[in-house]
Formats: C-alpha cells, structure tokens, sequence
C-alpha cells in the first residue's frame, strides 16, 4: 500500500538523532511525528522572521499624517 503522505530520509549525527529520540520518548510519540513537528515549528518560526522583517521595512516608510485614522477605515 502506497504511503499517503510524501517521504523525506534524513541522515543526521548521532548526537541530534539521540536528541529527538528522547524527545519523542518524553512525548510518547514516534520519531517521524517528532521530526515532523519539529519541522513545523520550524517553519513556522522561518515563517514569523519573515514577516517581521517585512514589517520592519513597511515601518521605515510609514508616516503618521498619511496614516488612515479608524474611523476612516471602518
């Protein structure tokens, strides 16, 4: 039976491997979820750095007086 989700193999130090095979025994949960949570919070937090540094540009050409006031945008 073919896999429903794709499949990535990793090949990482002993060390990091030993390191997430201990956070999953913590968590009760199998390598593969571990891994795959941990690369979600990844992204997610690739995901936040971007968008902050997006915001920090938008913040150097923000000015005050052109700003729309609340009223005006609801």
């Amino acid at each position: 039976m073919p896999a429903k989700n794709p499949r990535i193999n990793v090949v990482l130090e002993e060390s990091l491997y030993k390191s997430i095979e201990h956070l999953a025994k913590r968590d009760g949960v199998s390598l593969s979820m571990k891994v795959r949570d941990l690369v979600k919070e990844a992204l997610e937090i690739e995901e936040d750095i971007a968008l902050s540094r997006f915001a920090e540009e938008r913040e150097k050409t923000f000015r005050k007086t052109r700003a729309l006031k609340h009223n005006e945008v609801w």
